[in-house]
């Protein structure tokens, strides 16, 4: 690896292993420039694991008057939808209301929704009666209740999204590292950036490579990385945190969500089924310190819980969370804009006087789009041959249009065949993690040899999604998961021992005392 990585002249090196990152070494690479990631954890452990779930235009942008973004969003919903059909679906929302104003004013704003996807749109929004309403939501709060909006947006598994993304990109000719952590630039006698020290968090072995230019794909770190370029920095980086809380599905079930246009907070709250559960979310609430293991706030929890309960007949409590997450939002800080609910989600690029190009903002839906730009913009600060984008008709790995929805592995695409055939030459490979859940020993075998899984939380949080899900379930099944992946990895029993009480820390924190 050393060789490779040190006699390469690469064309673009890329910091940063979540969904831009990851999107923008699709799109280099798919132009036919060298093209290196380094992550310095493992592929969307921070925000990008965390969102809720949507592939959306963003009703709340529509609100704001923000139609550019709206439009650029959903242009992006359809090509996601087409490019990932294995992962991204369509999904039915409906809005209950309670005012008289409020089935038609949401019914028009709606129908401008329709109106900005155009022909790309996944289906109409209609009024709804009461009595329909009550039966897309079985357990919608009736008292009071006149009937309701509907409309269609996407949803999808963002990790696994990002997993086939990263093989997408090694696909194309790119070299990606997980677990590899950008140290320092390197420059020139002109002071300009002509590469990075890079190091091996686990081997510790370090790296010195030449790159013709540097993007900086960090979300809510971007203004660490940019400091090491040059200490005298403005910050362009402000955040808020998302916080989402899992119920089991009785208490919404069937397959349609709830979206909430407007809470206590000016947010709005959605209630979707992931996975055969319920995602709520979520919260909008500054932090000044940025980690990618964020924690809840006692009102944020809370704040979901009271604002469910006030839609959902049955009323959640502490008791109910089966899995509590948190997300940080990568916002670019805007002149006057105080409130984080009210800054735009479009993305920035900046480039800096040695070279180093930052990209920031936007949200998941639009990475391909900012991927594009970003790469653009590196062709003409390295003076690269310019060679145009063709990742809007660029098919993630696994694409396969017919999936069924009630097959766990079906959102592996085209790589269910190959987890198919683990568990064909060794049946042992076909039992359950955990007895409550769908997942396999033969994913744990296919998520190390395939998808760089490289911890027992890479893969019980992001090669599959049981931290996400069911919190305890994980702390149950990762001595099972440590010893499988210790054989796949050739690991001591002392690796196993500290992977398992790393582990059972980390998902405390995802379990509601």
């Amino acid at each position: 690896m050393k060789k490779i990585l040190e006699n390469t002249q690469w064309d673009i090196l890329i910091i940063g292993g979540g969904a831009t990152g990851v999107g923008t070494a699709i799109d280099a690479a798919s132009r036919g420039y060298k093209t290196l990631l380094v992550e310095k954890e493992d592929y969307g452990k921070g925000t990008s694991s965390k969102s809720t779930k949507l592939v959306h235009g963003g009703v709340r942008y529509l609100q704001q008057g923000n139609f550019s973004l709206v439009l650029e969003a959903l242009k992006e919903r359809a090509i996601l939808k087409r490019n990932a059909p294995h992962i991204v679906h369509d999904l039915k929302f409906v809005v209950p209301t309670y005012d008289w104003w409020e089935s038609p004013f949401y019914g028009i704003g709606l129908k401008l929704y329709d109106w900005l996807a155009g022909k790309e749109g996944f289906g109409d929004s209609e009024l709804i009666s009461k009595e329909e309403t009550i039966q897309f939501i079985p357990t919608v709060t009736q008292e009071g209740l006149r009937g309701g909006v509907i409309y269609h947006d996407g949803q999808f598994d963002d990790t696994r999204l990002l997993i086939n993304m990263m093989q997408t990109a090694k696909e194309q000719g790119a070299t990606v590292l997980n677990y590899t952590q950008f140290l320092e630039f390197t420059k020139n006698d002109g002071e300009l950036i002509d590469g990075a020290i890079i190091q091996n968090i686990h081997t510790l072995e370090k790296y010195t490579i030449r790159a013709k230019s540097v993007i900086n794909a960090t979300g809510v770190f971007s203004d660490s990385i940019r400091q090491k370029d040059q200490t005298n920095i403005h910050k362009i980086i402000t955040s808020s945190q998302g916080v989402h809380i899992v119920l089991d599905k009785e208490f919404l079930p069937g397959d349609t969500a709830i979206m909430i246009p407007h809470t206590d907070d000016g947010r709005v709250l959605f209630a979707v089924p992931w996975h055969d559960k319920i995602l709520i979310g979520t919260t909008d609430t500054p932090v000044t310190k940025y980690s990618s293991e964020p924690l809840a706030k006692e009102q944020e929890i809370e704040f979901l819980l009271t604002h469910t309960a006030k839609y959902l007949t049955k009323n959640p409590t502490k008791k109910d969370v089966k899995s509590i997450f948190v997300g940080l939002r990568p916002l670019v800080k805007s002149g006057n804009a105080e409130d984080t609910a009210e800054i735009s989600r479009e993305h920035v690029i900046e480039v800096s006087k040695s070279g180093l190009i930052s990209i920031a903002g936007g949200k998941w839906t639009t990475y391909r789009k900012m991927a594009e730009d970003v790469v653009d913009k590196a062709t003409m600060v390295a003076i690269l041959p310019f060679v145009k984008s063709e990742t809007e008709f660029l098919n993630i790995h696994g694409h396969r249009k017919l999936k069924s929805e009630t097959n766990p592995l079906a959102i592996y695409g085209t790589d269910e065949k190959q987890i198919k055939k683990l568990f064909t030459s060794n049946p042992e490979l076909k039992e359950k993690i955990h007895p409550n859940h769908p997942y396999i020993k033969a994913q744990i075998v296919w998520a190390v040899q395939n998808e760089d899984a490289k911890t027992i939380e890479d893969f019980l949080a992001r090669r599959i999604r049981l931290l996400f899900l069911d919190a305890k379930a994980t702390i149950e099944a990762s001595e099972m998961v440590a010893n499988i992946m210790s054989v796949e990895l050739k690991q001591s029993n002392a690796w196993i021992q500290n992977q398992i009480s790393e582990f059972k820390k980390l998902a405390q924190q995802y379990l509601l005392k």
